[in-house]
């Protein structure tokens, strides 16, 4: 397995790190095999949530015992102060461990919460104190907007950031290069684009050959996925020419309906959160894990259903998709 430094919090990941969204539709025990399985092929970096249910439980399940062998991320939703502090001790006894190597502020969206994070009583406050306590070791943040990754690169707050990367999202390319100038860690998320890509050696493939990036996090839910995966990140090997015309063909078909969640087609009149419309189907159709995408999707007071069909968002957005035919697919996929 090839290991990188992520930036400036000096750890050693593995290239290939353990994404913890898909445990959630197995077994503790079917989780703790998988993880075991990525451990004895080299994986050493493993990324969960609050919010991925019973995910942190799995994992601290998994490692007890062998924390030293594993680097621990995890990331909480939580906006202020004291909200933190209760999701941080979750995460310390969900994963049973009394330290968390990483622990990131989860999803931030907008400019508003990205300020309500770094204010006085803000998030990013009880992660200090956590880090002063040596509860926490270092600090990252993770977003979907490209202008709150710039942000937070800039800001000298965080030595870690996690944004999509993949065959048909490569939007943040120079964010990356910049990130690397400044010693913060990379980890992409949604290598294989939630799912949508099921070529996942290609798809890895494609994420090494960018030296900006310091780790990668498929979803695995299975052994077969971790022996796969792991297998790329053992012996890193430039893509070919048919490689490449290969690549560039995924990326011309999922981009004529593929949504990037760059924002850019907010705000829509009738208030629906468009990018998270087509996230929680993927979650769902992709991920398989349908009670989760299905209390998200419901828990929004605008869904696909109210959509009107102005086409205002298809006049926004810069790759052209046909956002009302979407919307419309989203609607069929949670029976609305």
């Amino acid at each position: 397995m090839k290991y990188r430094v992520l930036g400036k919090t000096g750890l050693e990941v593995s290239f290939v790190g353990f994404g913890g969204i898909p445990v959630q539709r197995t077994s503790q025990e079917e989780s703790k095999e998988t993880i075991l399985k990525a451990e004895e092929l080299g994986i050493n970096f493993i990324d969960t949530a609050r919010g991925y249910t019973v995910s942190e439980e799995y994992i601290g399940y998994a490692l007890e015992g062998r924390r030293d062998k594993w680097i621990i991320a995890t990331k909480s939703m939580s906006r202020d102060r004291e909200s933190m502090i209760r999701d941080i001790e979750i995460s310390l006894a969900n994963l049973k461990t009394d330290y968390i190597d990483l622990y990131q502020l989860h999803n931030v969206k907008t400019d508003e919460e990205y300020d309500k994070v770094l204010g006085e009583d803000g998030a990013y406050r009880a992660l200090e104190e956590y880090r002063e306590k040596g509860k926490i070791g270092h600090i990252g943040i993770t977003s979907h907007s490209k202008d709150i990754l710039d942000k937070a690169i800039e800001s000298g707050k965080f030595e870690s950031i996690m944004y999509p990367y993949n065959i048909v999202e490569n939007q943040a390319k120079e964010s990356f290069e910049r990130a690397k100038e400044l010693n913060i860690g990379v980890i992409v998320m949604k290598p294989m684009a939630g799912g949508a890509i099921t070529d996942g050696k290609l798809a890895l493939r494609y994420i090494m050959e960018n030296e900006n990036v310091t780790c990668a996090i498929p979803g695995m839910a299975n052994l077969k996925e971790v022996i796969e995966n792991a297998g790329v990140g053992e012996n890193i090997q430039p893509l070919n020419k048919e490689e490449r015309e290969k690549a560039s063909g995924i990326a011309k078909e999922l981009g004529n309906e593929f949504c990037r969640r760059c924002g850019y087609c907010a705000p829509c009149p009738q208030n629906i959160d468009i990018p998270s419309m087509f996230l929680f189907q993927g979650y769902k159709e992709r991920y398989k894990i349908d009670k989760w995408a299905e209390d998200r999707y419901f828990s929004q007071k605008a869904r696909a259903k109210d959509c009107v069909e102005c086409g205002i968002c298809e006049e926004r957005c810069p790759y052209d998709l046909p956002i009302r035919k979407m919307l419309k697919k989203v609607r069929e996929c949670f029976d609305e």
